[in-house]
């Protein structure tokens, strides 16, 4: 029986993504777009294509998480908003 190679342990080389929930909605963005270019131009290894992946994976989910965020406030200033204005034409 042949001894399983232990390079091509899938979690092996699985890519810390530690560094990701630190992130700014611009820099994991940014990242993004670079894997993406590097993904669609080719090249790369299997290994190394699936680090990739993973970690695009990962700055998409933090570039929702601040979307999800900002669109969350801006929901709640212009619901502040309305609520001032019908106070304000109650009071009139």
């Amino acid at each position: 029986m042949a001894q399983q190679n232990q390079n091509t342990d899938p979690q092996q080389g699985a890519p810390d993504l530690s560094d990701v929930d630190g992130l700014g909605y611009e820099q994991a963005r940014e990242q993004l777009v670079e894997i993406v270019s590097r993904l669609e131009a080719g090249g790369t290894t299997l290994e190394e294509s699936l680090q990739l992946w993973e970690r695009g994976e990962a700055l998409a989910t933090r570039c929702e998480q601040w979307l999800d965020g900002a669109r969350e406030r801006l929901d709640a200033a212009r619901a502040r908003r309305e609520n001032r204005d019908r106070a304000a034409s109650d009071g009139e």
